[in-house]
């Protein structure tokens, strides 16, 4: 959800939390759900075990508010997020499951990378780009999680390193070395669809510098 600074104050309604108005933090919820949501899912690529990350982080996130010291929230609450998504990631290590599509129910829609958006595509053009969101989703989950967590963060959602990396609690120079090290797997596995991907996926004949 976008919202304009006279619709949204964020540094008001974090101050109204932090003194205790419950009303305050359901609005701050309601305002990163779907940005969790669609971090979770694309970390976890299963939309029951992406629901259950956010609704622990969303819980974790209230417990912990008062450590809140200022700063991007959106990037503190991404953090727990993520270690929301870790802490699933390990369970499904010790009890594998079967993962499904990547798609949710027929009422909701999975955000697609910014770079795919396009308002004035063709039908044929919406086809081939869930094709394409699809094909991402089953590539990232062949990433290493904090590969993919990186790659969901910087590629998908449009943070920049920094913000990245405060949400991945990690150092700016191991999440760019992440980054690169993700992208040219990506590039690998991506290759087949050519001009529809950013630059930093191109596969040319040449591996990217």
């Amino acid at each position: 959800m976008q919202s304009g600074q006279s619709q949204f104050d964020e540094i008001k309604m974090v101050d109204y939390a932090l003194a205790g108005d419950l009303d305050a933090f359901n609005r701050l919820v309601i305002e990163y759900q779907d940005l969790a949501y669609n971090v979770a899912f694309r970390v976890l690529g299963e939309r029951t075990a992406a629901e259950d990350a956010v609704q622990d982080a969303f819980i974790s996130a209230y417990s912990k508010l008062k450590t809140f010291r200022g700063g991007s929230f959106k990037a503190w609450l991404l953090r727990i997020v993520t270690n929301a998504c870790y802490d699933e990631l390990r369970r499904q290590k010790r009890r594998p499951i079967v993962s499904l599509q990547p798609t949710g129910a027929e009422d909701e829609e999975i955000e697609s990378p910014a770079w795919l958006e396009d308002p004035n595509e063709s039908p044929e053009e919406a086809a081939l780009r869930e094709e394409l969101s699809t094909a991402i989703q089953n590539c990232l989950n062949t990433l290493e999680d904090d590969f993919r967590i990186v790659v969901v963060l910087v590629d998908i959602q449009g943070m920049d390193y920094s913000e990245a990396a405060e949400s991945a609690n990690a150092p700016l120079g191991t999440i760019k070395s992440r980054l690169a090290r993700a992208r040219l797997r990506l590039q690998d596995c991506l290759k087949g669809f050519g001009e529809l991907l950013p630059g930093v996926y191109r596969f040319d004949g040449e591996r990217i510098s």
